[in-house]
């Protein structure tokens, strides 16, 4: 384009893109990774024998929310791993804006309404971790993917910013 302003599609390629690459996407990326290897080793071990204690209501509530609990990290940890993908160059941003590769299951993953009280604090502990960690998710998902939509224009002072760098050089 002759006024130095990128497509839409473009824009957006390029935010996902600064993502991938960025510290924020590092250190959520570990946390993400952490969590998944927490809660496997938790519902594998000290769990497993909890939940051997607990109350038939008890004991459904605790098998519920465990399953919330990994397909809330089972998609974080997809998302996470294609933002990988586009900061390892083995996806192309625009791929990842697929509603596939989105963070998806919202209705599973969001936190329950049931009582949890009579759960191990060992499992209370992994869900409050795990719907921390997916909140934040979901609001990056929205704004790279949702708010930054390919008929929105990139931000006027971004815009002027990457004109005088391309102008000057960076």
């Amino acid at each position: 384009m002759s006024d130095g302003i990128a497509p839409a599609g473009a824009w957006r390629a390029d935010v996902i893109q600064d993502f991938a690459r960025s510290e924020l996407f590092d250190r959520t990326f570990q946390e993400g990774m952490d969590l998944v290897e927490q809660t496997a080793s938790y519902l594998d071990g000290a769990g497993r024998q909890e939940s051997k204690l607990l109350s038939r209501n008890a004991a459904l509530a605790y098998a519920g929310e465990s399953m919330r609990l990994t397909t809330r990290l089972m998609q974080v940890a997809s998302w996470l791993l294609v933002q990988r993908a586009v900061r390892e160059g083995d996806m192309a941003a625009e791929a990842a804006c697929e509603e596939r590769y989105r963070l998806g299951a919202e209705d599973v993953c969001r936190p329950g309404v049931q009582t949890t009280e009579d759960l191990p604090a060992g499992l209370l502990m992994l869900l409050d971790h795990s719907e921390r960690l997916y909140e934040r998710v979901r609001h990056l998902d929205r704004r790279m993917y949702l708010e930054a939509g390919v008929d929105e224009a990139p931000n006027p002072v971004q815009s002027q910013f990457d004109r005088l760098r391309n102008a000057f050089g960076s």
